[in-house]
């Protein structure tokens, strides 16, 4: 089983003159670079033979303890605040070894993997981007100059199955259009690659199931990208939810919309997409009322609404609203559109006390909210924490598993799950009646992510 040693936050600082001599007894050998040395390349040399310093801003000074003979990669900081009492500090290790992270390629170089995903990865402690997957290789050969992936480490769709013989790459992060999802996870295990794959899964149950075959057969992990369900504020309520502090639930409201522009986009093709706003945005709603509240629904009722005059939804409905009960009594209304100004929120509603965010969903700038009874008066409390990159806490809790030999979060049967769910959304709204849906036959989660590790 690989070790994986937390990699160092990016950027080198230099040591002020004053440092540059002797320091509680050990002589500082390094030479000063343009005034100083780099800090890693000084946390480096002076090993086990010196007490190792870290640097506190530009000009504060921290003492560290030297490693311990039994680590010798490790920096042990004196503490200074109360674990009791007090957020603990994460001190990424300044003499992680680049190749003990975890290796990943990045199918499809379009706007989330170049916006979200490739800068995520430079904020991962544990994985590393080592190739790229796209048909456009001049975008490609750039793209790969700025993260430091070689040329020969670029591939194209006829050549993906090149990387089998690529060690480095352990994981295919898929990031396509939905309808291509199966097909290149598919073909990723076959060559015994894992598989990290957004959401949505797929464009049927079909075809998740093929996926959740194909890699078990392969004996790889499959992980769907939900990182909603490693967002810190979204772990928090559901833990509120899992210790009852909400009371028993009684109603989840949730609403994710946005107004989309050019008509050619492939999120308006049926084929590439599977959908509208239901398998893009709407399932976020979803899949929250699933993750939250820790219940599966047994029914839903919905409607969908697609214009006859706009050209953006000749294939794809513009508006959906969906209600879904679960068995303890309580239920889900949500709302997903195309054609609304964007806005991302939900309520989570107990016999005890509500949960909020609002902004909800989004990649960043999220807020929460809880309202209670404090000392016999009804109290809204916000809630505000440091904020964390959710794509790198998804992709480096990929990577654990992938080191441990351990069945992600939220595996594939997550996804089928979401999918079964928006299948029957959708017979109920040709329908116009409720739809059963039926229970999963198993769990659909794996372990909850190691918060500590984030």
């Amino acid at each position: 089983m690989t070790q994986l040693i937390p990699q160092g936050q990016p950027g080198e600082h230099t040591l002020p003159d004053d440092l540059n001599q002797s320091h509680a007894g050990a002589a500082i050998a390094a030479k000063p670079v343009g005034g100083g040395v780099a800090r890693r390349g000084f946390l480096q040399r002076t090993g086990t033979g010196a007490a190792a310093l870290l640097l506190a801003g530009v000009t504060g000074k921290v003492l560290a303890a030297a490693p311990t003979p039994g680590d010798p990669n490790r920096v042990k900081l004196s503490l200074i605040q109360d674990p009791q009492t007090e957020q603990a500090e994460s001190t990424p290790d300044p003499a992680a070894a680049p190749d003990q992270r975890v290796g990943y390629a990045i199918v499809g170089l379009g706007r989330l993997s170049l916006n979200q995903i490739l800068p995520a990865m430079s904020q991962c402690k544990y994985s590393k981007v080592v190739a790229l997957v796209s048909g456009d290789s001049d975008k490609a050969r750039k793209v790969g100059r700025q993260y430091g992936v070689r040329e020969d480490a670029i591939y194209d769709y006829h050549t993906y199955e090149r990387m089998a013989d690529n060690r480095e790459v352990q994981v295919m992060y898929v990031v396509l259009p939905n309808g291509m999802h199966a097909e290149y996870t598919v073909r990723a295990a076959a060559i015994g690659k894992h598989v990290l794959c957004e959401k949505p899964m797929a464009v049927s149950s079909v075809e998740c199931q093929r996926m959740i075959d194909a890699c078990r057969k392969a004996q790889r992990f499959l992980m769907i990208a939900y990182r909603s369900q490693y967002e810190a504020m979204d772990r928090m309520i559901a833990r509120r939810v899992k210790e009852k502090q909400l009371g028993p639930l009684r109603e989840f409201i949730a609403g994710n919309s946005q107004n989309v522009g050019d008509p050619a986009q492939w999120r308006l093709n049926l084929a590439l997409a599977g959908g509208g706003p239901l398998p893009d945005v709407g399932i976020y709603c979803l899949n929250a009322a699933r993750f939250l509240s820790g219940e599966e629904p047994h029914e839903v009722i919905a409607s969908v609404f697609r214009p006859a005059d706009d050209p953006r939804f000749r294939e794809v409905e513009q508006s959906v609203h969906f209600v879904l009960r679960f068995p303890s009594g309580w239920s889900a209304t949500c709302m997903a559109s195309y054609a609304s100004h964007e806005s991302r929120f939900f309520r989570l509603q107990g016999a005890q006390g509500w949960a909020e965010m609002n902004p909800a969903f989004g990649y960043n700038g999220l807020q929460m909210r809880k309202g209670t009874l404090v000392e016999g008066k009804n109290a809204t409390i916000d809630i505000t924490i440091d904020p964390e990159n959710q794509f790198a806490r998804e992709i480096d809790h990929m990577s654990l598993c992938v080191a441990r030999n351990q069945t992600p979060h939220t595996p594939g049967e997550e996804g089928l799950q979401d999918q079964r769910i928006v299948e029957a959304i959708y017979e109920s709204a040709r329908s116009g009646r409720a739809v059963r849906i039926a229970q999963p036959p198993g769990p659909t989660r794996g372990p909850d992510p190691d918060e500590e590790t984030f």
